[in-house]
């Protein structure tokens, strides 16, 4: 018997007899590396990240391993503070003004979630609030309303492959609105697909992807996002669209 795997039997043998078992570990990809790897894959050279909260989704792209340009965009007034700071130090990271995005060009109110990451401009709806309560809106905040078109033309001329994260829970079809005009650069899409409604007059997901794939767009890859723990219905995946 080899040596080395005479030692790896002994060792395992010693653990089991105290009642342990050794196995070896097979790390598994996390959200962020199967989302960088796309991005490797399809050479994305920006990312637009649409509602950016404190920066999570861009921090964990860094992490595992994405080194392109990054333009986040947040409209909550305390969820930017953080924002910037965390980008601070990135000179490839751009943080928007505070500003929501959409299909217009306005004033407009957003419901504050008490726990950030569910505000949205839509109302919310029982299904949304039962599966987690600490997401019911606790007030709302006054915020500037830009599409993708009017602030993006100027910054992006220089990219190439743009990848387009949507994170504003049940206004995604307003984003796609709002950015008609730097289709042709989007080479990619993330955005949150609604499985049953949880916010009033968000379009679902049979509806986002037929108008994802009408521009061009197929489904590449669907990450798991958000599920009702007390019946495990999933109310939401996150899908990953690219350019055929």
């Amino acid at each position: 018997m080899n040596v080395i795997k005479y030692q790896k039997k002994t060792i395992k043998n010693i653990f089991r007899y105290f009642g342990f078992d050794i196995q070896r570990h097979v790390p598994g990809l996390s959200n962020a590396d199967i989302i960088t790897s796309t991005l490797k894959n399809f050479k994305i050279d920006l990312v637009l990240d649409v509602g950016a909260n404190i920066g999570q989704f861009s921090s964990d792209l860094r992490e595992s391993g994405y080194k392109g340009n990054i333009i986040s965009f947040e409209p909550l007034s305390e969820a930017y503070s953080f924002l910037q700071k965390k980008a601070a130090s990135d000179p490839r990271w751009i943080v928007h003004p505070r500003c929501a995005v959409g299909a217009d060009i306005c004033e407009i109110e957003i419901n504050i979630a008490g726990n950030s990451v569910s505000s949205s401009i839509l109302s919310m709806l029982d299904n949304h609030i039962s599966a987690s309560p600490d997401s019911e809106y606790i007030g709302k905040e006054s915020v500037p309303l830009v599409t993708i078109d009017s602030v993006l033309p100027d910054i992006i001329k220089n990219n190439n492959n743009l990848f387009l994260k949507i994170d504003t829970q049940g206004f995604e079809n307003e984003v796609l609105n709002g950015a008609k005009n730097v289709m042709p650069q989007i080479r990619g899409i993330l955005l949150e697909l609604s499985l049953v409604q949880l916010y009033e007059g968000q379009h679902l997901w049979q509806e986002m992807m037929s108008r994802l794939n009408d521009e061009g767009f197929v489904l590449w890859s669907i990450l798991s996002n958000f599920t009702d723990i007390d019946t495990g219905r999933t109310l939401q995946v996150d899908g990953i669209f690219f350019k055929a």
